[in-house]
């Protein structure tokens, strides 16, 4: 399967519906992109209301099932903001000329997003190898892709030697439970049914260790915040505080209208938000976050989707797709 055709379709979409529209507020209610069965402390806020209080207007609410599609919304003018939107995702869109910003650092998950193989392939880190021919389903330009690309390389194993079939993470589920697929990578709930099929090729500690960093961001489009900086900085207070109050609190009933809005039940919901993290809005400013770290590692998951061939190339510095005022702003109201 040719990677760079679909990647380069889809950026070449994104670019030509940036130019046709800008995503505006009405100045009444503006539309938020999040993901369903993806339990964060910010839910808590949206069932309360708290956002819409706090902006004065309507919040709509969308689901989605990949960060690629909550791109192509911002470019059309269908959503203002994306909350939590895979930074992978959102470097192929800035790559590809979209011009968005990120605002935040949603949610760190490493131990939440992997590559699951078959059980009965008997394959895992010990004999990755044997992974080279199989057939495989990845969301691509997903948080999930850059991951699985990162891994094959750890593996040696060729990309081209491998069929690959872009699916969202429920379809590569339902894929590897009937043996269509070999093995497939995802993350939130399409990853726990995936474990009911096979194991994780690597734990994100050990992803970690080298040097795969999983993390989501919330972005919206540059005209949108320029002339709607106080509705970002606002929604970016909101957020904050709720992740606040989860550290501080991070109780059965907060848990209870988490997962309420997650689509999920309790205890799938404790057991995903157990492996993530929400960093504070000092934290995110500091250098290992917005204030240093984030925009060299964007340009290097550029480079590998570049090195992979699934897009023609990567802007010269990502620093210019990064806009820390906002969020700076937030944690001073």
């Amino acid at each position: 399967m040719k990677l760079k055709t679909v990647m380069m379709s889809a950026a070449a979409s994104v670019a030509l519906m940036t130019s046709a529209t800008t995503a505006m507020a009405d100045g009444h209610s503006i539309t938020v992109a999040y993901f369903l069965e993806w339990p964060m402390p910010m839910m808590a806020a949206k069932a309360s209301g708290a956002y819409e209080e706090a902006l004065g207007m309507e919040v709509n609410w969308v689901s989605f099932d990949t960060g690629t599609a909550m791109s192509a919304a911002m470019a059309s003018g269908d959503v203002q903001i994306a909350v939590s939107q895979g930074l992978p995702p959102f470097v192929v869109a800035v790559s590809g000329g979209q011009n968005l910003e990120l605002l935040d650092v949603a949610v760190s998950y490493a131990e939440n997003q992997g590559c699951v193989v078959r059980s009965d392939l008997e394959i895992d880190k010990m004999n990755a190898s044997e992974l080279a021919g199989k057939t495989v389903a990845v969301p691509l330009g997903t948080a999930a892709h850059y991951s699985f690309i990162r891994h094959m390389d750890h593996f040696g194993v060729a990309l081209d030697s491998l069929s690959i079939i872009d699916m969202d993470p429920p379809s590569g589920a339902a894929a590897l439970s009937t043996g269509a697929v070999d093995f497939a990578c995802g993350y939130g709930g399409g990853l726990t049914s995936m474990l009911e099929s096979g194991d994780v090729l690597l734990t994100g500690a050990e992803k970690q260790e080298i040097g795969i960093l999983v993390f989501d961001v919330t972005s919206a489009p540059a005209a949108f915040v320029a002339e709607n900086a106080d509705v970002v900085e606002k929604f970016l207070a909101v957020t904050a505080a709720a992740n606040a109050e989860w550290a501080a609190n991070p109780s059965d009933e907060l848990l209870g209208a988490i997962a309420q809005q997650a689509g999920m039940d309790l205890e799938a919901a404790r057991s995903a938000i157990s492996t993530m993290s929400f960093p504070t809005i000092d934290e995110q400013l500091s250098e290992a976050w917005l204030g240093g770290n984030a925009a060299p590692f964007m340009k290097g998951v550029a480079d590998v989707f570049v090195e992979a061939g699934s897009i023609d190339s990567a802007l010269d510095s990502y620093e210019g797709a990064l806009n820390a005022a906002p969020l700076a702003a937030a944690g001073d109201m």
